[in-house]
């Protein structure tokens, strides 16, 4: 047939791929990450090879990790590109499900493709196949229905023609926007049909700005025009919008401060007079004292989790407002907010037109200087012959650091201690902290270079993370990509033993020490490193980690700097309560102590859902 093509479906799917595009001409899904194994290497793994000069095919080394590059990049372009990921079926599928869920949570594409059963069921039961002994439907691959925003089970090779528009859809849609599974079953993949030649015109997805309501956007002005000391917090929505710029003349022109919460920050550089920093668990002191100040809170494409709001403490003056700005209906309705749903830059621009001129008071300069004073002072290098801290190492790093630097974390100590201490130049900040998943690090900023590879990237991570995975760090060297890894061993979990000793617990199981084992740990991180192909070094003080740093600037390949850390410090400023639950009865009357103080600061709590 004249306007018809045959392929096979896997081959169908990686034509149609390569052809949809951004309305900036690049690929909207750039390449995919594969590991081969029986339930994809035979079609998709056929498909990819003939399609290898137009659409990239990567390998990584673990099928969680390579999917948290793709989850990076993604990240890194504003949700405007995004990458595809794909596995054989048992263990290689479900390896993908806890990167799925940090996708979720952080409202970020990405396309997995696991491979899936037989279609035809004659071989059953396959290798690696999970059985369902009361529904023949079910495959391992059910696992992604809570963890995705669209999930289909490719059974029939013209199942692509609606399920890859569907895919897409969610995946450029600003509100719903989010990973896709479509679980390719095997047989499936090798299976020829006649396809249309028109479904694969090329096709671009543009990603559109939805208006505010009228009558939301009137109220919202109203409450802006009421409130007295009014606080913005920011948050990765911003910068999902692309309203940075928009969202920093706003606070200018109308004289309000801001703060940011951790997807948000970088949205405005830190030097803005006007950016007090972050709020709540992991806030700056200055940005809390405004915090619990605001009458009126303005969240800008947040979701005002748990640590941007204390557990909801820190929004604490009487009768204060939310108003939140969002793109999505659920998240501007949260804890009773007057929501005005739409996108951040376009309802931003509306509301300052329509205030005009109205300013408010000047912050408290003050605050704001004495934090960055107070922080110098715990960011600066510690005496001779004494364990430096993970505020002194972040000192060195940022010493080392230009507005081109880019600083990724996920987990353990080093999110929080970024976010009040870090000073984030506009887009010089990536924190996975939506699921805050140990093992994103390496693999994270693996993903942010292949997608800025102008930018100087710097991975904060922890022995305890590093141990987690790490194995992508393989990866970035055969393919060249160089970024510095600052590893700080601090010889275990020092943020939950120290959150574990403040809720009264005894030390136990976090640090090596304190954990079961009959040999003592000891674990030689640099030549770990080494022996994948990094360039890996030990630095012994602070002023050896900044020579380090500066020469890591010039690599070709990743670097990888160690540096021993006292595990028993937190921060050192700024924060506020975050709820733990401490046990009711206990032995030990430390547990008991930190009861009494959970009972009364749970007292603080804005109860409204």
């Amino acid at each position: 047939m004249g306007n018809t093509v045959r392929l096979t479906a896997a081959q169908a799917m990686v034509r149609w791929l390569s052809v949809q595009m951004t309305d900036q001409g690049d690929r909207f899904i750039d390449g995919i990450w594969a590991i081969f194994g029986h339930g994809n290497v035979a079609g998709i793994g056929e498909a990819l090879h003939a399609h290898r000069d137009v659409f990239p095919t990567w390998r990584g080394q673990n099928e969680q990790t390579m999917a948290h590059a793709a989850i990076a990049y993604a990240k890194t372009h504003g949700r405007k590109r995004a990458m595809a990921v794909t596995t054989s079926i048992g263990p290689g599928a479900t390896n993908l499900v806890t990167a799925a869920a940090l996708a979720h949570v952080n409202r970020l594409p990405v396309l997995f493709i696991p491979g899936d059963i037989f279609a035809s069921r004659a071989p059953d039961p396959v290798l690696q196949q999970i059985e369902d002994f009361d529904d023949a439907t079910v495959s391992a691959n059910d696992c992604f229905r809570p963890v995705v925003r669209y999930f289909d089970r490719i059974s029939r090779p013209e199942h692509i023609l609606t399920a890859l528009p569907r895919a897409l859809r969610v995946m450029t849609d600003p509100a719903n926007c989010g990973p896709v599974c479509l679980a390719f079953c095997q047989d499936t993949q090798a299976e020829a049909y006649d396809y249309p030649v028109e479904f694969f015109t090329p096709k671009v997805w543009h990603i559109r700005r939805p208006e505010p309501d009228q009558r939301e956007l009137e109220a919202a002005i109203a409450a802006i025009r009421a409130a007295k000391h009014p606080l913005i917090v920011a948050g990765g929505g911003v910068i999902y919008s692309g309203a940075e710029a928009t969202l920093l003349d706003f606070a200018r022109k109308h004289n309000i401060p801001l703060v940011e919460s951790q997807a948000g920050k970088g949205a405005v550089d830190w030097e803005e007079p006007l950016h007090y920093g972050s709020p709540g668990v992991t806030g700056t002191g200055c940005g809390n004292a405004l915090a619990a100040k605001a009458d009126l809170v303005i969240g800008v494409g947040t979701r005002f989790q748990d640590f941007t709001t204390g557990s909801w403490t820190v929004f604490s003056a009487p009768g204060r407002k939310l108003l939140s700005i969002n793109i999505h209906g659920y998240d501007a309705a949260k804890r009773g907010s007057q929501g005005l749903v739409g996108d951040a830059k376009v309802c931003l621009e509306k509301i300052s037109a329509a205030l005009g001129g109205h300013r408010f008071a000047d912050p408290d300069a003050a605050v704001r200087k004495d934090w960055f004073a107070t922080t110098d002072a715990l960011m600066a290098a510690p005496g001779s012959n004494t364990l430096p801290t993970d505020a002194q190492v972040i000192g060195a790093v940022q010493r080392q650091t230009g507005k081109q630097s880019v600083v990724i974390c996920a987990a353990g100590t080093m999110p929080g201690a970024l976010h009040v201490l870090w000073r984030a130049a506009q887009g010089g900040y990536h924190m996975e902290y939506g699921y805050s998943c140990m093992g994103y690090e390496i693999a994270g900023a693996m993903g942010i270079k292949m997608a800025q590879p102008q930018k100087d990237v710097i991975c904060m991570v922890g022995d305890g993370s590093y141990m987690m995975a790490n194995s992508e760090l393989a990866t970035a060297v055969m393919m060249g990509i160089p970024f510095t890894v600052v590893l700080t061993d601090n010889r275990g979990y020092g943020c939950i033993n120290r959150l574990q000793k403040a809720t009264g617990g005894a030390p136990f199981n976090n640090l090596l020490d304190d954990s079961y084992h009959v040999n003592p740990a000891d674990i030689d991180f640099v030549a770990h490193a080494g022996s994948m192909g990094a360039i890996a070094k030990k630095a012994d003080s602070i002023a050896e980690l900044e020579a380090m740093m500066a020469e890591a600037k010039t690599a070709t390949r990743p670097t990888v700097i160690v540096i021993d850390t006292d595990p028993m410090p937190g921060t050192g400023a700024g924060g506020t309560w975050w709820e733990v639950a401490v046990p009711e009865v206990s032995d030990r009357k430390e547990v008991n102590e930190a009861r009494k103080g959970y009972e009364s600061a749970t007292k603080a709590q804005w109860l409204v859902n």
